[in-house]
């Protein structure tokens, strides 16, 4: 009929326009997509077996070895779990950014999209959803969610712990001087705080394994290999340019929290970096994660395609993060950063610190820094080699003055730096000075402090050049 037929093509407008409006009210919204990833991920046994394991355990640790006679001493802050609670929870970063913090990533971020391969469950979360950009920010917030849930843990737990069984002392930071306990409390929070840049990196490199890689076991491993990697590197003399453009350098950069002045430089490198990471790592697995074919009941991943879409980016990322820290630093393009002025410089700074709290622990006349002038002179290989670089070979004299005397005091100390500018130094004389021997103090007998102490070189100059 003459009005059907004139109004077919406005119903039929009509019907689409209505079509697809139902369509977008039947997607599920954000907020609950949420919710109900959160819940499938915290219904998980692993989850939640980690997630106590990290409430708990670090409060256990650090309560049980500040009870013991031996102490962790070849680990940062570990000499100090005797006198302040502020100590252990350093101990669990220091241990946590190495193994824990990885391992965990792996287990959440790399598995969160994997999942669903292995139980063929993808067409009825897109029956539910209706979007796959809400499903991928759906699980992407889901899966950080807990991994700052599990990060929280160690740096809460361990920080009851020290306080229960140590108490609210003063912490000896890494050139000597001492931290009052609400300086150190926020000295501590923030280093826990910056270790979430690395983290997340590792993470976004989880979410861009787990989709790439589908049901493959290296898409789980994929962050905690990534982590080895990057901690191996740390232990090879590399560019300083190098050293910082790596994602995990954060998990080292905390340290120079704990001198006066705050090492900024290298921390907020690290953590710059680290978020750069976490960016491009999370926009390669969104947009690889749209263009999949969700057509077939099982995804194995594309080796090739994990190549293009993942690893060169990054690795262009990293030669792009690499050119433009050596322009914008002045690091030099070769060489470790360690210099014979910069130990020199922070190893007369920690004994200067350290001879005042000795001066004090034996109730002597007390003296300044400025008073005493103490210097360092140093060498390597006993003037074999050139004085630069990481090695268990410096060996250095440290001279001072005390008022009232005309000939200055000296004291000959071994140090061992690593190439990350840590470094332990080994009192080697005279021993009324830095050798090993027990003082008093208000937490009970303690090694003499300037027998063994940890020091940090700043791998950047501190007036960068260009």
């Amino acid at each position: 009929m003459p009005g059907t037929t004139g109004t077919t093509p406005t119903g039929a407008e009509t019907a689409t326009t209505d079509t697809v409006a139902d369509r977008a009210a039947l997607r599920a919204p954000l907020s609950r997509a949420y919710r109900f990833e959160l819940v499938k991920l915290l219904s998980q046994w692993r989850v939640r077996l980690l997630l106590l394991a990290c409430w708990i355990a670090p409060a256990l640790f650090v309560a049980g070895v500040s009870r013991q006679s031996t102490l962790p001493s070849d680990t940062l802050f570990g000499r100090w779990m005797h006198a302040t609670g502020w100590a252990g929870p350093l101990v669990i970063l220091g241990f946590a950014g190495t193994w824990v913090l990885p391992l965990l990533t792996s287990v959440v971020a790399g598995d969160v999209f994997a999942s669903e391969d292995r139980l063929g469950t993808w067409r009825h979360l897109l029956v539910a959803v209706r979007s796959p950009r809400r499903i991928f920010v759906a699980k992407a917030l889901a899966g950080v969610t807990v991994i700052l849930l599990l990060v929280a843990g160690p740096a809460c737990s361990g920080t009851a712990g020290g306080l229960i069984a140590v108490g609210d002392q003063p912490l000896v930071g890494l050139d000597g001087h001492l931290l009052e306990p609400g300086t150190a409390a926020g000295r501590v929070l923030l280093a826990w705080i910056c270790v979430l840049a690395p983290t997340l990196a590792l993470a976004g490199i989880g979410l861009l394994g787990s989709i790439a890689l589908g049901r493959s076991p290296m898409g789980l491993l994929l962050p905690a290999l990534v982590a080895l990697g990057t901690q191996i590197a740390q232990m090879l003399p590399l560019p300083v340019a190098v050293r910082l453009a790596l994602p995990g350098y954060a998990f080292i950069a905390w340290n120079g929290l704990f001198t006066s002045p705050v090492q900024t430089g290298p921390l907020l490198v690290g953590i710059v970096v680290g978020l750069a990471w976490a960016l491009l790592a999370t926009a390669l697995a969104y947009l690889l994660f749209l263009r999949r074919d969700f057509t077939g009941p099982a995804h194995d991943g594309s080796g090739r395609r994990a190549v293009t879409t993942g690893i060169l980016p990054l690795a262009a990322l990293l030669a792009v993060t690499t050119l433009i820290l050596t322009r914008a630093t002045g690091a030099p393009a070769t060489g470790s950063g360690i210099g014979q002025d910069k130990v020199q410089r922070s190893l007369a700074t920690a004994f200067a610190h350290l001879y005042r709290m000795q001066t004090r622990r034996l109730h002597r006349p007390a003296v300044t820094e400025a008073q005493l002038k103490a210097t360092a002179a140093c060498t390597k290989s006993d003037g074999q080699a050139a004085p630069e670089g990481p090695g268990n070979d410096w060996r250095c004299v440290v001279s001072w003055h005390l008022p009232g005397t005309t000939a200055p005091g000296t004291a000959v100390y071994q140090l061992d730096v690593t190439a990350d500018g840590r470094y332990v130094a080994d009192g080697d004389g005279p021993k009324e000075v830095n050798g090993y021997f027990l003082v008093r103090t208000p937490a009970g007998d303690a090694p003499n402090p300037l027998w063994q102490f940890d020091g940090n070189v700043e791998l950047l100059d501190s007036a960068p050049k260009g």
